[in-house]
């Protein structure tokens, strides 16, 4: 959650952590939406510690995605933090909110979403899909 409003005088390297992720994820949501995907919900966290980003339907197929923003390019791609243990969250997640649904049987993956916000340069926003 964003601890205060964005100003358009910010400035990527002045945003904490918390306000960095929470600016990508509501960039993905933008995007996602202009890809034609409609966005379910936001920050589901499962009764078990299971965590989502963001849940969205693409026509019939549920989609569970993870969200990872960068200030910068350089040390890998934003899908490589994605590791088992996050996987496994994720998985988690999932499992939660399939059992809210009360069925497991449509078709369902997992997404990421890596954001660039890089000083100066227009943000990057590239969707993995089937990302593990």
């Amino acid at each position: 959650m964003l601890r205060r409003p964005l100003r358009a005088s910010d400035s990527v390297r002045q945003l904490s952590h918390l306000e960095l992720g929470d600016l990508g994820e509501r960039m993905a949501v933008v995007y996602l939406r202009s890809l034609g995907l409609k966005v379910l919900y936001r920050n589901y966290r499962g009764p078990k510690g299971g965590e989502l980003d963001i849940v969205a339907r693409e026509g019939e197929v549920l989609v569970f995605i993870e969200v990872k923003t960068r200030r910068r390019r350089g040390k890998g791609r934003p899908l490589d933090a994605v590791g088992k243990e996050k996987q496994e969250l994720i998985e988690r997640g999932a499992r939660a909110w399939l059992r809210l649904l009360g069925r497991s049987d449509m078709p369902w993956r997992f997404d990421v979403v890596e954001v660039i916000l890089e000083e100066g340069a227009r943000p990057d926003l590239t969707l993995v899909k089937e990302a593990f």
